[in-house]
């Protein structure tokens, strides 16, 4: 058993959102002694998958639900999996946002420092997209597309 304390220290979490996770009911088997909170292997694993939803962009409201679907057991698993894919789906468009937006430094990066060794642009501009070393195209293609 951990105390809110270490499970603060271990998640990196202000006490504060634990404490808020336990008042929205996301921890509903949790024990409390005396009325101190006591956080068991099951409240661990699930503030893992309480944090995975949140960094996926999940709200409160939505992982309160997921939790109410643990609670009622299997017969709730397509819905929970159905839930993770619709994340694992929004993370991985995200991912290829974030790529497009990598790539799109990498080449101003390139850009810039060509642009300083030149003192200018003009044969930078000469060069895109066709006549661009082979990394760089490919970041340029990839950060232009719809």
């Amino acid at each position: 058993m951990y105390s809110i304390g270490q499970v603060a220290n271990m998640f990196g979490l202000p006490i504060s959102t634990l404490r808020y996770y336990d008042k929205q009911g996301l921890f509903p088997r949790m024990e409390r002694v005396s009325g101190i909170r006591k956080f068991s292997e099951t409240e661990i694993e699930a503030l893992r998958v309480i944090e995975c939803l949140k960094k996926a962009g999940m709200e409160i409201k939505a992982i309160k639900q997921f939790m109410d679907w643990c609670v009622e057991g299997p017969c709730t698993y397509p819905k929970r999996k159905a839930l993770f894919e619709a994340q694992k789906t929004h993370m991985e468009e995200e991912i290829e946002r974030m790529k497009r937006t990598l790539d799109m430094l990498k080449f101003k990066c390139w850009y810039y420092e060509q642009a300083i060794k030149d003192g200018g642009e003009e044969r930078l501009t000469a060069m895109i997209p066709d006549n661009l070393p082979k990394d760089i195209r490919q970041s340029y293609e990839n950060s232009h597309k719809e």
